[in-house]
């Protein structure tokens, strides 16, 4: 391959990477940097993409080999902040499984190719997937609100969510509806769509939330994800592309609860 056919590769995959990178370790900031450092890696040395034979398994590979000689630090942590409890909580999961979950269910990579990007053996792959589903079912139960103005999407959403175990505050169709359920009552997540019922816009329901209410975790669905992976201004660390499976919702669910805050929530 030429080095501009690899780098039109590489182009392809990267908002993918970013995806991933930004469910890790909840934060656009944080997940961009990994990215960063990952595409300078292979600059630096192709044959880091060599053995896998497939330009996106090999750009997660070389991922994760970075995520794992840099300790996986999640984010800088203060003593008493969100991020250090985060940190304890994160340390209470068998290393690799979030991982596992996340290649599998989000970027539905295949477990063949899961274990070449982690460097396991098939089997293992398959089982730290299974550890990861049954570890995050016993995760953090809080106050989901759901920003979706088709009907059938919005009690689907709803369902599984309940069927995890969180408490669904509300479904808004639009942007004001979703403002006044949000004041209402606070919730721990936001799940949204992106384009709502009166034309307006799921992000800018959202961004109004985050600054009246401070932070807190949002999972996006839309079915053109590579748009809010540039890098290029504030966007969202947990993204799910339409149409979605359940397992691609518990498990965006899953990982963005780790990073809401404990108040209000239960073990």
């Amino acid at each position: 391959m030429s080095p501009a056919d690899f780098a039109q590769s590489i182009a392809r995959e990267l908002p993918f990477l970013r995806r991933y990178a930004r469910a890790l370790t909840g934060s656009q900031t944080a997940g961009d940097n990994y990215a960063a450092a990952t595409l300078e890696a292979i600059l630096s040395d192709r044959s880091l993409m060599d053995e896998s034979g497939d330009i996106r398994v090999g750009l997660f590979r070389a991922f994760h080999a970075i995520w794992q000689s840099s300790g996986q630090p999640v984010e800088e942590a203060s003593a008493g902040s969100r991020e250090e409890k985060v940190q304890k909580h994160l340390t209470g999961l068998t290393p690799n499984s979030r991982e596992a979950l996340l290649l599998r269910t989000i970027e539905e990579l295949r477990y063949d190719q899961i274990a070449i990007v982690m460097d396991v053996d098939q089997s293992e792959a398959e089982e730290l997937v299974q550890i990861a589903l049954q570890e995050m079912g016993r995760a953090l139960r809080g106050r989901v609100m759901i920003i979706e103005d088709e009907t059938i999407i919005a009690m689907d959403l709803k369902g599984i969510v309940q069927a995890m175990g969180h408490e669904v505050t509300g479904v808004a169709r639009t942007h004001s509806a979703a403002i006044d359920l949000a004041k209402s009552k606070q919730p721990d997540l936001i799940l949204a769509d992106i384009q709502l019922a009166d034309g307006s816009s799921g992000i800018d329901a959202v961004n109004e939330l985050l600054g009246e209410m401070g932070d807190m975790p949002v999972i996006f669905i839309t079915a053109f994800p590579e748009r809010l992976l540039t890098g290029d201004r504030p966007e969202p660390a947990f993204l799910i592309s339409k149409p979605y499976s359940e397992e691609q919702v518990r498990s965006a669910v899953s990982q963005a609860m780790f990073f809401a805050s404990t108040e209000g929530m239960t073990a």
